[in-house]
């Protein structure tokens, strides 16, 4: 089912509709939508490589949209449909996390693992759902999402534009290794100015 709609998405980048549903897709992925956007940026980037920044822009706009329907799913509506996704992702009890990312420490915590999961390939969905769960901020949730969903939709499109196919092909066998990495580089780098902005302040 998952290999029929990746090839789905695929093949709808390269109709007239593309930029029409890389805006659904990427709406959708950020609360219930298996299937990542960068399936569609690819294509549409390598057939239309000086539309990169617009396609970029596409994505981001709508991914950090999608996310507040994540939001909206995990604060009013979490027992009902919530938590039957996070089940499907494989994550249960989410009542003992709620306590910890409500104190002052876990609310700083929070944005760096929501920063995280903007920029890697982890499940962005769960992580929009619960934080409406424990109620986040929501201004400051947006822009993070906003943040974090740019810098990794930015560096998609623009490698595509600069490397074409050939990219596309890296991404998908190595993609989510160097995507990783990367995500724990910033998170332990975002960790030590968090200790220093503490220990000097």
């Amino acid at each position: 089912m998952l290999k029929s709609l990746f090839d789905k998405c695929v093949k709808l980048a390269s109709s007239k509709f593309a930029d029409y549903s890389l805006a659904l897709i990427s709406f959708l992925e950020s609360s219930f939508f298996p299937v990542p956007p960068d399936i569609m940026i690819v294509p549409m980037v390598v057939s239309k490589r000086t539309k990169y920044l617009k396609i970029f822009l596409i994505a981001t706009l709508f991914s950090a949209l999608g996310a507040i329907l994540g939001y909206l799913i995990g604060y009013f509506f979490f027992g009902e449909i919530g938590v039957r996704i996070f089940e499907f992702y494989g994550y249960e009890n989410t009542d003992s996390l709620k306590e910890k990312f409500q104190t002052k420490g876990g609310f700083l915590s929070w944005i760096l693992i929501l920063f995280t999961a903007g920029i890697t390939p982890l499940p962005f969905k769960l992580f929009t759902i619960f934080s409406g769960f424990i109620h986040f901020n929501i201004l400051i949730f947006f822009f993070t999402c906003l943040f974090a969903r740019g810098i990794r939709f930015f560096i998609v499109a623009y490698l595509s534009s600069k490397f074409g196919s050939t990219f596309g092909k890296f991404l998908e066998k190595k993609g989510a290794m160097w995507a990783s990495i990367f995500g724990i580089i910033i998170f332990i780098l975002a960790i030590i100015f968090y200790f220093l902005f503490k220990l000097y302040v």
